[in-house]
């Protein structure tokens, strides 16, 4: 029998976050833990997508997200934040710091949106050339992909 309240808080979320996150109602993901309902197998896949952290989905995809900065004119991709620094959780996104050339610019904008599909996760591309001495931090904390 399949747990799905042990795995949820294993993945440290709350029902309302999980439900969320999985695209289900909370009530339905509160039937499933009980057992007052019976998840498909489908059902069942969905929710266990919802409580993977992303930095699993981008050590699963790092070719493929290296491939779409590149070929959308980005060098040089690392990654910031909860990611980074091993703090993420399934509720975290992804913090990409790119270095873009200006003659780029303008085919790099889909990015963002390319790899939070590829993901499923949302992701946020930061280029590095709009960074401010107050984001100093995003620059010490960012290792590479």
């Amino acid at each position: 029998m399949v747990d799905l309240r042990a795995e949820r808080e294993a993945a440290g979320l709350t029902q309302a976050r999980l439900a969320e996150l999985a695209g289900i109602a909370p009530s339905n993901l509160s039937a499933y833990e009980s057992g007052r309902r019976a998840a498909s197998p489908a059902m069942i896949a969905r929710i266990r997508r919802a409580t993977v952290r992303p930095s699993d989905r981008l050590r699963a995809h790092r070719d493929e997200v290296a491939r779409i900065v590149e070929r959308n004119g980005g060098r040089n991709p690392r990654v910031f934040g909860s990611v980074a620094r091993g703090e993420d959780t399934p509720a975290s996104d992804l913090d990409l710091l790119v270095t873009v050339p200006p003659e780029a610019a303008w085919t790099f904008v889909s990015t963002g949106r390319e790899l939070s599909e590829l993901l499923g996760v949302h992701v946020d591309v930061v280029s590095e050339g709009g960074l401010k001495e107050k984001h100093r931090a995003i620059l010490d904390e960012a290792v590479p992909l």
